[in-house]
């Protein structure tokens, strides 16, 4: 037993102290490359899920990693509570925001002649799609944080579900209906739709390099070649975002219906749910070559700072 709480303290650790590092590393390319510009739109996506997993860490992983470490109970029930709000506003446009990078992927390279102006409209629209989810997301998920509170001074409550930092009494049946259906449904959703649009341009590229296969010269491999690229860069992140999110919603959904779950089930769903949160920049900076870019800009402000 020593064993695993050691490990589970390391894991949970790692896992916060990587995710905290990845996301605020790409937070300081986007402001600094493009403080003086506008952001390209693919940015403005990447951006807002950066702030998504970044919400998901400091009011996840922080807290589990604490509780791992000894300091349990820490928060009452609004403080709990207010934790598992900003956990789900945080998830919930996390998938919503990564669902319209891919439709918007996919758009990009089926219509590859984009005019100026198409690309201005693009642009608004993905600002105000992001917005809109922002703003629905925080006005639902606002439901589940006060309708508990309500039904706790109504009714006793004395089932509690515990969180290791804090605890909270658990959902009645009328809850769990209405996240079923304002939160679940619509994550299946974007998760479909997003399997869609990325399978899509998986063809699309494939096609594409059947078509110019034969004026390509014999010393290109064509594992090599950019539709190549971008089709592995494109399957790696579809894949770990669904594999990720579809596993921590398996865990998460035995955590919520099974009781007297062991005390290592627990934990390994919390690990699970707090990956693509802590792993996804660092997929974005592999595959969109932002490290050595970002190396470049610290050096230039670092050099910039001993000038003056």
């Amino acid at each position: 037993m020593y064993f695993w709480n050691l490990t589970i303290k390391i894991i949970f650790l790692s896992q916060t102290t990587t995710g905290i590092l990845g996301n605020f590393s790409l937070f300081y390319y986007y402001l600094f490359c493009y403080g003086e510009c506008k952001l390209k739109t693919i940015d403005l996506i990447h951006f807002h899920i950066m702030a998504a997993n970044t919400l998901i860490i400091l009011s996840k992983g922080v807290p589990h990693t604490m509780a791992a470490f000894g300091f349990k109970q820490l928060l009452n029930d609004f403080g709990c509570r207010l934790l598992l709000y900003i956990v789900r506003v945080g998830r919930s446009v996390s998938i919503g925001t990564i669902c319209l990078l891919s439709v918007f992927q996919a758009i990009t390279i089926s219509h590859k002649e984009f005019c100026k102006d198409q690309k201005v409209k693009a642009a608004k629209y993905i600002g105000c799609s992001i917005a809109l989810l922002w703003v629905l997301y925080i006005l639902i998920n606002l439901i589940f944080f006060v309708y508990p509170i309500i039904k706790m001074y109504s009714k006793n409550m004395t089932t509690k579900q515990d969180f290791g930092h804090c605890s909270i009494a658990r959902r009645d049946e009328t809850n769990d209906s209405l996240y079923v259906a304002l939160v679940v449904c619509p994550e299946i959703f974007f998760s479909l739709v997003m399997a869609w649009s990325s399978g899509s341009m998986i063809v699309i590229l494939y096609r594409h390099k059947k078509r110019v296969q034969h004026i390509r010269s014999t010393c290109n491999s064509s594992e090599n070649s950019p539709e190549s690229r971008a089709t592995h860069n494109i399957l790696v992140l579809v894949c770990t975002f669904l594999t990720f999110y579809t596993l921590s919603a398996i865990l998460q959904g035995c955590v919520a219906l099974l009781y007297n779950l062991s005390w290592l089930v627990v934990n390994i769903t919390h690990i699970t749910s707090l990956c693509f949160p802590c792993f996804g920049p660092f997929i974005l900076m592999n595959h969109y070559s932002i490290i050595p870019r970002l190396s470049f800009v610290w050096m230039r402000n670092i050099r910039s700072l001993i000038l003056k």
